[in-house]
Protein backbone atom coordinates (compact mmCIF):
# COMPACT_ATOMS: atom_id res chain seq x y z
CA UNK A 1 0.00 0.00 0.00
CA UNK A 2 1.32 3.10 -1.14
CA UNK A 3 0.19 5.46 2.14
CA UNK A 4 2.25 8.32 2.58
CA UNK A 5 2.58 10.83 5.33
CA UNK A 6 4.72 13.82 6.28
CA UNK A 7 7.32 14.03 8.81
CA UNK A 8 6.26 10.61 10.33
CA UNK A 9 8.79 8.55 9.63
CA UNK A 10 12.50 9.21 11.19
CA UNK A 11 14.21 9.08 7.79
CA UNK A 12 13.85 8.26 4.28
CA UNK A 13 11.09 11.34 3.68
CA UNK A 14 11.82 12.00 -0.18
CA UNK A 15 11.16 15.22 -1.40
CA UNK A 16 8.13 13.61 -3.58
CA UNK A 17 6.22 12.53 -0.26
CA UNK A 18 6.49 16.03 0.83
CA UNK A 19 5.07 17.41 -2.12
CA UNK A 20 1.94 15.22 -2.37
CA UNK A 21 1.51 15.22 0.89
CA UNK A 22 1.68 19.05 1.70
CA UNK A 23 -2.37 19.72 0.91
CA UNK A 24 -3.05 22.70 3.22
CA UNK A 25 -5.69 21.54 5.12
CA UNK A 26 -6.15 23.48 8.26
CA UNK A 27 -10.00 23.99 9.01
CA UNK A 28 -9.57 24.70 12.65
CA UNK A 29 -11.45 23.81 15.61
CA UNK A 30 -9.61 25.32 17.95
CA UNK A 31 -6.75 28.08 18.17
CA UNK A 32 -4.06 24.80 18.12
CA UNK A 33 -6.23 21.79 16.06
CA UNK A 34 -7.34 21.41 12.85
CA UNK A 35 -9.93 19.47 11.91
CA UNK A 36 -9.60 15.52 10.43
CA UNK A 37 -11.08 14.71 7.07
CA UNK A 38 -10.25 14.24 3.72
CA UNK A 39 -9.99 16.90 0.90
CA UNK A 40 -12.94 17.81 -1.55
CA UNK A 41 -12.94 16.83 -4.80
CA UNK A 42 -13.77 13.71 -7.65
CA UNK A 43 -12.35 13.31 -11.11
CA UNK A 44 -15.53 14.11 -12.91
CA UNK A 45 -17.01 17.24 -10.66
CA UNK A 46 -20.13 15.65 -9.58
CA UNK A 47 -19.13 14.44 -6.32
CA UNK A 48 -18.62 16.47 -3.18
CA UNK A 49 -15.80 13.96 -2.11
CA UNK A 50 -14.90 10.76 -3.56
CA UNK A 51 -11.21 10.12 -1.96
CA UNK A 52 -11.03 7.09 0.12
CA UNK A 53 -14.45 5.66 -1.39
CA UNK A 54 -14.79 2.04 -0.37
CA UNK A 55 -16.51 -0.54 -3.30
CA UNK A 56 -17.13 -4.11 -2.40
CA UNK A 57 -14.67 -6.25 -4.76
CA UNK A 58 -14.78 -9.67 -4.11
CA UNK A 59 -16.77 -11.81 -1.79
CA UNK A 60 -14.77 -10.60 1.46
CA UNK A 61 -12.68 -8.03 0.10
CA UNK A 62 -13.26 -4.15 -1.19
CA UNK A 63 -10.76 -1.71 -2.75
CA UNK A 64 -10.00 1.85 -1.15
CA UNK A 65 -10.17 4.49 -3.85
CA UNK A 66 -7.10 6.91 -3.36
CA UNK A 67 -7.11 9.89 -2.27
CA UNK A 68 -5.58 13.05 0.43
CA UNK A 69 -6.42 13.61 4.34
CA UNK A 70 -5.45 15.32 7.21
CA UNK A 71 -5.21 13.68 10.65
CA UNK A 72 -5.31 16.15 13.81
CA UNK A 73 -2.95 14.30 16.32
CA UNK A 74 -2.84 15.64 19.91
CA UNK A 75 -2.19 19.02 20.49
CA UNK A 76 1.90 18.96 20.72
CA UNK A 77 1.43 16.67 18.06
CA UNK A 78 -0.05 18.76 14.92
CA UNK A 79 -1.36 18.00 11.82
CA UNK A 80 -0.73 14.76 9.77
CA UNK A 81 -0.83 15.13 5.98
CA UNK A 82 -1.56 12.12 4.41
CA UNK A 83 -2.06 11.44 0.73
CA UNK A 84 -2.54 7.67 -1.27
CA UNK A 85 -2.12 7.48 -4.58
CA UNK A 86 -2.44 3.79 -5.56
CA UNK A 87 -5.86 2.17 -4.41
CA UNK A 88 -5.61 -0.81 -2.10
CA UNK A 89 -7.53 -3.66 -1.49
CA UNK A 90 -8.60 -4.32 2.04
CA UNK A 91 -9.53 -7.84 3.49
CA UNK A 92 -12.32 -8.82 5.89
CA UNK A 93 -12.30 -11.57 7.89
CA UNK A 94 -14.98 -14.25 7.95
CA UNK A 95 -18.04 -13.55 10.01
CA UNK A 96 -18.39 -15.21 13.48
CA UNK A 97 -20.29 -18.47 13.47
CA UNK A 98 -23.52 -17.13 15.86
CA UNK A 99 -23.19 -13.36 15.39
CA UNK A 100 -23.02 -10.28 13.46
CA UNK A 101 -20.13 -7.83 13.98
CA UNK A 102 -18.89 -4.44 12.73
CA UNK A 103 -15.96 -4.02 11.34
CA UNK A 104 -14.00 -0.08 10.95
CA UNK A 105 -12.09 1.00 7.42
CA UNK A 106 -9.64 3.59 8.82
CA UNK A 107 -6.74 5.57 8.16
CA UNK A 108 -4.14 5.31 10.82
CA UNK A 109 -0.94 7.13 11.82
CA UNK A 110 1.94 5.40 13.98
CA UNK A 111 4.30 7.59 15.64
CA UNK A 112 6.15 5.84 17.88
CA UNK A 113 7.61 9.18 19.01
CA UNK A 114 4.40 9.89 20.75
CA UNK A 115 2.92 6.31 21.09
CA UNK A 116 4.35 2.74 22.19
CA UNK A 117 3.65 1.39 18.33
CA UNK A 118 7.98 1.92 17.65
CA UNK A 119 6.32 2.62 14.34
CA UNK A 120 6.63 5.63 12.25
CA UNK A 121 4.04 5.34 9.43
CA UNK A 122 0.41 5.53 7.81
CA UNK A 123 -1.84 2.70 6.90
CA UNK A 124 -5.18 1.66 5.93
CA UNK A 125 -6.76 -0.89 8.46
CA UNK A 126 -9.76 -2.75 9.04
CA UNK A 127 -10.26 -2.83 12.80
CA UNK A 128 -12.44 -5.83 13.75
CA UNK A 129 -15.33 -5.48 15.77
CA UNK A 130 -16.38 -7.97 18.41
CA UNK A 131 -19.48 -10.32 17.59
CA UNK A 132 -22.87 -10.09 19.06
CA UNK A 133 -26.47 -10.03 19.17
CA UNK A 134 -26.81 -6.37 18.68
CA UNK A 135 -22.73 -5.78 17.51
CA UNK A 136 -21.22 -2.55 17.99
CA UNK A 137 -18.35 -0.73 15.49
CA UNK A 138 -15.06 -0.42 17.48
CA UNK A 139 -14.07 2.88 18.64
CA UNK A 140 -11.20 4.38 16.54
CA UNK A 141 -7.83 4.26 17.43
CA UNK A 142 -6.05 7.41 18.31
CA UNK A 143 -4.47 9.41 15.83
CA UNK A 144 -6.54 7.87 12.87
CA UNK A 145 -9.80 8.87 10.56
CA UNK A 146 -12.86 6.96 10.48
CA UNK A 147 -13.89 6.22 6.77
CA UNK A 148 -16.48 3.20 7.22
CA UNK A 149 -18.58 0.60 9.05
CA UNK A 150 -18.99 -2.73 7.77
CA UNK A 151 -21.34 -5.18 8.88
CA UNK A 152 -20.28 -8.46 8.75
CA UNK A 153 -23.21 -11.04 9.31
CA UNK A 154 -22.75 -14.34 11.17
CA UNK A 155 -21.75 -16.83 9.05
CA UNK A 156 -20.23 -14.66 6.30
CA UNK A 157 -17.64 -15.92 3.86
CA UNK A 158 -16.36 -16.37 1.16
CA UNK A 159 -17.73 -19.84 0.52
CA UNK A 160 -21.27 -18.81 1.93
CA UNK A 161 -21.69 -15.41 -0.76
CA UNK A 162 -19.53 -13.10 0.88
CA UNK A 163 -20.35 -9.64 2.36
CA UNK A 164 -23.47 -7.91 0.42
CA UNK A 165 -21.59 -4.96 -0.59
CA UNK A 166 -24.91 -2.91 -1.52
CA UNK A 167 -26.03 -2.43 1.99
CA UNK A 168 -22.93 -3.62 4.20
CA UNK A 169 -21.29 -0.20 3.90
CA UNK A 170 -22.06 3.08 6.36
CA UNK A 171 -19.65 6.34 5.16
CA UNK A 172 -18.60 8.06 7.69
CA UNK A 173 -15.96 10.22 5.82
CA UNK A 174 -16.02 13.73 6.46
CA UNK A 175 -14.03 16.77 4.84
CA UNK A 176 -11.78 19.11 5.69
CA UNK A 177 -9.83 22.31 3.82
CA UNK A 178 -7.94 24.80 3.96
CA UNK A 179 -8.08 28.05 6.23
CA UNK A 180 -10.92 30.01 5.40
CA UNK A 181 -12.07 27.92 2.50
CA UNK A 182 -15.96 26.39 2.78
CA UNK A 183 -16.41 23.19 3.90
CA UNK A 184 -17.99 20.74 2.08
CA UNK A 185 -20.88 18.87 4.73
CA UNK A 186 -21.24 15.59 4.59
CA UNK A 187 -24.12 14.86 7.34
CA UNK A 188 -22.04 15.45 10.31
CA UNK A 189 -23.11 18.48 12.54
CA UNK A 190 -20.24 20.17 14.52
CA UNK A 191 -20.16 24.00 15.71
CA UNK A 192 -18.05 26.43 14.10
CA UNK A 193 -14.91 27.89 15.25
CA UNK A 194 -15.39 31.19 14.44
CA UNK A 195 -17.58 33.58 13.85
CA UNK A 196 -17.90 34.35 10.00
CA UNK A 197 -16.82 30.20 8.85
CA UNK A 198 -18.74 28.78 5.66
CA UNK A 199 -20.08 25.63 5.26
CA UNK A 200 -22.44 24.48 2.08
CA UNK A 201 -24.71 21.91 3.71
CA UNK A 202 -25.49 20.80 0.24
CA UNK A 203 -28.68 22.97 -0.03
CA UNK A 204 -27.53 26.70 1.25
CA UNK A 205 -24.73 28.09 1.74
CA UNK A 206 -24.14 28.59 5.70
CA UNK A 207 -22.42 30.98 8.12
CA UNK A 208 -21.39 30.62 11.65
CA UNK A 209 -22.66 33.75 13.81
CA UNK A 210 -21.35 32.21 17.12
CA UNK A 211 -23.57 30.31 18.25
CA UNK A 212 -25.58 28.64 15.03
CA UNK A 213 -25.48 27.99 11.56
CA UNK A 214 -28.00 30.45 9.46
CA UNK A 215 -28.19 30.44 5.98
CA UNK A 216 -26.00 32.73 3.98
CA UNK A 217 -28.43 35.36 2.66
CA UNK A 218 -30.00 35.51 6.00
CA UNK A 219 -26.91 36.44 7.47
CA UNK A 220 -26.38 39.78 5.34
CA UNK A 221 -30.44 40.54 5.94
CA UNK A 222 -31.78 39.16 2.50
CA UNK A 223 -34.36 36.86 2.47
CA UNK A 224 -33.85 33.24 2.85
CA UNK A 225 -34.61 30.76 0.07
CA UNK A 226 -37.69 28.54 0.83
CA UNK A 227 -36.92 25.74 2.55
CA UNK A 228 -33.54 26.89 4.03
CA UNK A 229 -34.42 28.08 7.23
CA UNK A 230 -36.52 26.76 10.54
CA UNK A 231 -35.66 29.06 13.11
CA UNK A 232 -34.47 32.80 12.69
CA UNK A 233 -31.39 34.13 14.55
CA UNK A 234 -33.03 37.27 15.19
CA UNK A 235 -36.03 39.27 15.07
CA UNK A 236 -36.80 41.23 11.51
CA UNK A 237 -35.36 37.92 9.65
CA UNK A 238 -37.17 37.51 6.15
CA UNK A 239 -37.57 34.05 4.62
CA UNK A 240 -39.50 32.91 1.71
CA UNK A 241 -41.94 29.65 1.95
CA UNK A 242 -43.14 27.62 -0.50
CA UNK A 243 -46.87 29.09 -0.36
CA UNK A 244 -44.81 32.30 -2.16
CA UNK A 245 -45.48 34.17 1.33
CA UNK A 246 -43.01 36.39 2.70
CA UNK A 247 -42.79 35.94 6.05
CA UNK A 248 -40.31 37.74 9.33
CA UNK A 249 -39.91 36.49 12.37
CA UNK A 250 -41.03 38.04 15.44
CA UNK A 251 -38.88 36.54 17.86
CA UNK A 252 -41.22 34.12 18.50
CA UNK A 253 -42.72 32.99 15.44
CA UNK A 254 -43.02 33.57 11.20
CA UNK A 255 -45.52 35.83 10.06
CA UNK A 256 -46.73 37.08 6.78
CA UNK A 257 -44.47 40.17 6.18
CA UNK A 258 -46.78 42.05 4.43
CA UNK A 259 -50.69 39.89 5.91
CA UNK A 260 -53.19 39.90 3.89
CA UNK A 261 -56.87 41.23 4.34
CA UNK A 262 -58.43 38.98 6.87
CA UNK A 263 -62.22 38.24 5.54
CA UNK A 264 -65.09 36.23 6.97
CA UNK A 265 -69.01 36.31 5.69
CA UNK A 266 -72.34 34.61 6.27
CA UNK A 267 -74.63 34.28 3.06
CA UNK A 268 -77.12 32.52 5.48
CA UNK A 269 -79.65 34.91 6.86
CA UNK A 270 -80.67 34.86 10.39
CA UNK A 271 -83.00 37.25 12.61
CA UNK A 272 -83.34 38.64 16.09
CA UNK A 273 -85.95 40.21 18.23
CA UNK A 274 -83.50 41.38 20.80
CA UNK A 275 -83.24 44.92 21.44
CA UNK A 276 -79.45 44.37 23.48
CA UNK A 277 -76.48 43.06 20.89
CA UNK A 278 -76.01 39.44 20.57
CA UNK A 279 -74.11 37.66 17.98
CA UNK A 280 -76.41 34.83 17.89
CA UNK A 281 -79.31 35.15 15.08
CA UNK A 282 -82.33 32.97 14.74
CA UNK A 283 -82.94 30.27 12.07
CA UNK A 284 -79.77 30.14 10.58
CA UNK A 285 -76.62 27.42 10.80
CA UNK A 286 -73.84 29.93 11.15
CA UNK A 287 -73.53 30.18 14.94
CA UNK A 288 -71.75 33.76 14.55
CA UNK A 289 -69.41 35.73 12.49
CA UNK A 290 -66.18 35.98 14.33
CA UNK A 291 -62.39 36.18 13.26
CA UNK A 292 -59.10 36.28 15.01
CA UNK A 293 -55.94 38.42 13.59
CA UNK A 294 -52.75 39.01 14.99
CA UNK A 295 -52.50 43.45 15.38
CA UNK A 296 -49.46 44.93 13.29
CA UNK A 297 -46.60 46.53 14.63
CA UNK A 298 -48.41 50.38 13.98
CA UNK A 299 -51.21 49.09 16.23
CA UNK A 300 -53.62 50.36 13.51
CA UNK A 301 -56.22 48.29 11.88
CA UNK A 302 -59.27 48.60 9.12
CA UNK A 303 -62.49 47.43 10.32
CA UNK A 304 -65.18 47.26 7.83
CA UNK A 305 -68.28 45.28 7.81
CA UNK A 306 -72.26 45.16 7.82
CA UNK A 307 -75.36 43.57 5.55
CA UNK A 308 -78.38 43.48 4.51
CA UNK A 309 -80.64 43.78 6.73
CA UNK A 310 -84.86 44.64 6.97
CA UNK A 311 -87.60 45.38 9.60
CA UNK A 312 -90.38 43.15 9.39
CA UNK A 313 -93.67 45.15 8.96
CA UNK A 314 -91.92 47.83 10.87
CA UNK A 315 -90.90 50.95 9.02
CA UNK A 316 -90.00 53.02 12.29
CA UNK A 317 -87.25 50.40 13.22
CA UNK A 318 -83.53 50.35 12.77
CA UNK A 319 -81.34 47.36 12.67
CA UNK A 320 -77.73 47.73 14.12
CA UNK A 321 -75.00 45.85 13.00
CA UNK A 322 -71.36 46.71 15.17
CA UNK A 323 -68.57 44.84 16.42
CA UNK A 324 -67.22 43.68 19.92
CA UNK A 325 -63.41 43.31 19.55
CA UNK A 326 -61.58 41.64 22.51
CA UNK A 327 -57.62 40.64 23.45
CA UNK A 328 -57.91 37.21 25.18
CA UNK A 329 -60.66 38.18 28.45
CA UNK A 330 -59.80 41.78 28.21
CA UNK A 331 -62.74 43.61 25.99
CA UNK A 332 -61.28 46.29 24.01
CA UNK A 333 -64.14 47.54 22.04
CA UNK A 334 -68.09 47.02 23.30
CA UNK A 335 -70.85 47.03 20.02
CA UNK A 336 -72.14 50.31 19.81
CA UNK A 337 -74.58 52.21 18.14
CA UNK A 338 -72.14 54.88 17.08
CA UNK A 339 -69.77 52.72 15.71
CA UNK A 340 -72.49 50.49 13.81
CA UNK A 341 -74.29 49.74 10.57
CA UNK A 342 -77.20 51.49 11.07
CA UNK A 343 -80.50 49.99 8.99
CA UNK A 344 -83.65 51.66 9.14
CA UNK A 345 -87.64 50.64 7.70
CA UNK A 346 -89.05 47.61 6.01
CA UNK A 347 -87.35 47.79 3.17
CA UNK A 348 -83.94 45.59 2.40
CA UNK A 349 -80.84 47.65 2.12
CA UNK A 350 -77.15 46.60 2.58
CA UNK A 351 -75.48 48.80 4.93
CA UNK A 352 -71.97 48.78 5.87
CA UNK A 353 -69.16 51.12 7.66
CA UNK A 354 -65.20 51.11 8.17
CA UNK A 355 -63.66 52.46 11.21
CA UNK A 356 -60.23 52.20 12.42
CA UNK A 357 -59.09 50.31 15.21
CA UNK A 358 -56.20 51.47 17.46
CA UNK A 359 -53.88 51.46 19.42
CA UNK A 360 -53.54 47.96 19.70
CA UNK A 361 -50.50 45.85 21.02
CA UNK A 362 -48.05 45.12 18.12
CA UNK A 363 -48.15 40.86 17.22
CA UNK A 364 -51.03 40.37 19.93
CA UNK A 365 -54.05 38.22 18.81
CA UNK A 366 -57.53 40.02 18.94
CA UNK A 367 -60.65 38.27 17.99
CA UNK A 368 -63.38 40.73 16.25
CA UNK A 369 -67.03 39.21 16.34
CA UNK A 370 -70.15 40.62 14.17
CA UNK A 371 -73.03 41.54 16.91
CA UNK A 372 -76.79 42.71 15.72
CA UNK A 373 -79.79 44.19 17.34
CA UNK A 374 -82.83 45.75 16.69
CA UNK A 375 -84.20 49.29 17.93
CA UNK A 376 -87.90 48.32 18.70
CA UNK A 377 -88.89 45.51 20.91
CA UNK A 378 -91.27 42.59 19.26
CA UNK A 379 -89.78 43.67 15.88
CA UNK A 380 -87.88 40.93 13.74
CA UNK A 381 -84.96 42.19 11.90
CA UNK A 382 -83.06 39.79 9.97
CA UNK A 383 -79.40 40.34 8.99
CA UNK A 384 -78.21 38.61 5.37
CA UNK A 385 -74.88 38.60 3.32
CA UNK A 386 -72.82 39.55 6.69
CA UNK A 387 -69.31 40.68 6.14
CA UNK A 388 -66.50 41.04 8.18
CA UNK A 389 -62.94 42.16 6.39
CA UNK A 390 -59.53 43.57 8.83
CA UNK A 391 -56.68 45.56 6.73
CA UNK A 392 -53.54 45.95 8.44
CA UNK A 393 -52.51 49.44 8.30
CA UNK A 394 -48.59 50.39 8.59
Amino acid sequence: MNLRASWVAQTGQTREDTRLTQIGATTPIDPIRARSGILPGSYSGQHRVSGFWLEGKSAMAATLYNGRAAIQGLHPQGVYPVAMIEDAVLTFADGDAQAGRIDLVCLRIYDGSYDSSNKWQATAEVIQGTPATTPVAPAPPLLSLPLYHVAVPAGTSAGKGGINWSNALTDLRVATVALGGILPVMGEIAPGAYPGQYQDSGGALQRWDGSAWVSYPSALGGIAPKGTLTTASYVGQYRDTPQRVLQRWNGTAWLPAFPAPVFVQSLDAGSTTSTTYTETLQGTAVTAVKTTFNAPTSGQVLLHFGARTTNVANNNAYGYTSVRITQGATVVWEPDDERSALHHGDRASSVSTMLRLGPLNGDAPYTVTVMHRTSTAGVTTYFDNIFLRIDHLF
